[in-house]
């Protein structure tokens, strides 16, 4: 059974989480490695996934069309800032 650990990226559908799953592949012409990145859509039961957590997903049986991952364990929450003007909380992430 595959297993991956990745980025959360997106959790606006319920009870599912998109996945950003990064590894390193040698491209043998070259002799280099390069970054292969993909996107998968794991299973979260209890909407615990926030954008920019890190997490373990295992393979099961095809839940949907495109869900055939389940998210195992968190290992790693999202940092959260809370502005101090509004009081709003944002997820600090280093993409934005």
């Amino acid at each position: 059974m595959a297993q991956f650990v990745g980025t959360v990226i997106g959790t606006k559908m319920d009870k599912t989480a998109k996945v950003l799953v990064t590894r390193m592949v040698l491209y043998r012409k070259l002799g280099k490695y390069f970054n292969e990145r993909k996107v998968y859509f794991a299973h979260d039961e209890n909407n615990d996934c926030t954008r920019g957590d890190l997490v373990v997903i295992k393979e099961c049986r095809k839940l949907s069309k495109k869900k055939a991952f389940t998210v195992a364990e968190i290992v790693d929450k999202a940092p959260k800032v809370v502005d101090p003007e509004t009081g709003q909380i944002h997820i600090q992430d280093n993409r934005e």
